[in-house]
């Protein structure tokens, strides 16, 4: 039985055969429309979200499954005190597979050493979203048509986004990956990220806080939000949470086949006049989520 806790649990072959299998599903869905009859997904999420929890549910509904669970800690027994560990030991018996999201991290983590079926990290803090790097992975190779050779940008909160830690680790595994940091002093990458992913592999990045000047370099361009949720000062929140708006102008500066990817949901990061622009792809990004879910509870139930 095999958990998904970080992105780097897959081995570059196996990532390389979900996201195989995500486009096979993509050009032929109905294939696959009956596969998890009988099984069940449980979704236990701590914290709000929308993609994430709805896709995992369209993805065990595409695939003839059923599920059940939770869409935050006040409508489960954790608002009693229940801990992680006894909420999947009971959901085990419920439930085939299951998707946790929890606002401490390390929560789905201690949750997979007490469950008795596959657990996913749907999100845990600032830490990891393993299955939202697979849909990035995803969403770059299909339509760019490889994931290596690539200037990658990410802009924003760099700190607290766990969408960034994790396609950071999940990038730096192929070859000729650059990476270029755009953030303010206070959101920038943290130390662990810097040292025991990118220098320790010898993976070539910089560390700007200018937008402008990084456009032309890059091949992807990765938005996110600064995230009201993680923040202990609401000062520093409101101080920061404009300091990057990608708009017309500054995609003109851009290679003309570079693509904008953003997890959603955004706020004003993304002016909404680039939402025509060919190259956002944030939107189609969401919806290849459903495909790679959908390969992946097939992998982890061993059905193909």
């Amino acid at each position: 039985m095999k958990h998904i806790i970080s992105p780097t649990d897959l081995t570059v072959s196996e990532l390389n055969e979900l996201l195989d299998l995500s486009e096979e599903i993509i050009a032929n869905p109905r294939k696959f429309s009956d596969v998890c009859r009988g099984k069940k997904l449980a979704t236990l999420f701590y914290e709000p979200s929308t993609r994430t929890r709805l896709s995992f549910e369209a993805a065990m509904l595409n695939l003839g499954g059923s599920v059940l669970g939770f869409s935050s800690a006040d409508s489960s027994s954790a608002a009693k005190g229940e801990s992680v560990a006894d909420t999947i030991r009971v959901v085990s018996s419920y439930a085939d597979i299951c998707a946790i999201r929890h606002p401490k991290e390390g929560a789905p983590y201690v949750a997979s050493l007490y469950s008795s079926i596959p657990v996913i990290n749907a999100g845990d803090g600032g830490h990891n979203h393993p299955t939202q790097t697979f849909t990035d992975l995803l969403t770059i190779k299909n339509l760019k048509g490889r994931l290596n050779n690539l200037c990658v940008g990410f802009c924003g909160d760099l700190k607290f986004g766990r969408t960034v830690h994790s396609l950071i680790n999940a990038l730096a595994r192929y070859e000729n990956i650059s990476f270029i940091l755009i953030s303010p002093e206070e959101l920038r990458v943290p130390e662990y990220i810097r040292k025991e992913v990118l220098e320790a592999n010898n993976i070539q990045f910089e560390e700007t806080t200018s937008l402008e000047n990084a456009m032309p370099k890059l091949d992807i361009l990765y938005m996110t939000r600064v995230q009201r949720e993680r923040f202990f000062n609401e000062e520093d929140y409101i101080r920061l949470k404009d300091i990057y708006i990608l708009d017309e102008k500054k995609m003109a500066a851009a290679r003309t086949d570079m693509l904008v990817l953003h997890p959603l949901p955004r706020v004003n990061e993304i002016a909404t006049e680039v939402d025509s622009d060919p190259r956002a792809v944030y939107f189609k990004q969401a919806q290849y989520g459903v495909y790679v879910r959908m390969a992946l509870i097939m992998k982890l139930l061993e059905i193909v």
